[in-house]
């Protein structure tokens, strides 16, 4: 069994693997080539590889990295309360346009939200909308002041 319960197979990633996402996670757009050469394997072994993380799953999404001068981050802590659990709250929040990613987390916050928007008037929507749905009983917000 997985640590999750189920009966599916156990994830088995070799060292290749762990770099080849270390390549990826600083470039997502990074030629076949280049991997290819970094790795020490052939380019089809690379589309291999890829093909075979995105189909377990352990590769999601290939995104886009952005800086915009103006654009306000947000981390927004997200506090809930059974009936409603966690994954539930977690993929209404992921349905707000400006919500960039959702993690849940231990301590005394379930759930740290990534928001993206043009203003704190956006900001303060997409915290409107997180209070609003169900199971959520407290936010706590940080503006982003500098990234590096």
């Amino acid at each position: 069994m997985s640590p999750s319960g189920s009966m599916e197979k156990p994830l088995r990633l070799d060292e290749k693997d762990y770099r080849l996402l270390e390549l990826l996670r600083r470039d997502a757009r990074a030629p076949y080539s280049r991997l290819a050469e970094e790795l020490g394997i052939s380019e089809s072994a690379v589309r291999k590889r890829i093909a075979r993380l995105r189909k377990l799953g352990v590769i999601k999404r290939f995104t886009l990295e952005y800086d915009l001068p103006d654009e306000v981050i947000a981390l927004v802590l997200v506090r809930t309360q059974p009936p409603i659990q966690a994954p539930e709250v977690s993929r209404k929040i992921m349905e707000h346009s400006h919500v960039d990613r959702v993690y849940e987390v231990t301590g005394e916050y379930d759930i740290v939200v990534i928001a993206r928007a043009r203003s704190t008037k956006d900001i303060n929507e997409i915290i409107d909308y997180i209070r609003s749905i169900k199971g959520v009983v407290g936010t706590y917000t940080m503006i982003v002041l500098r990234s590096y």
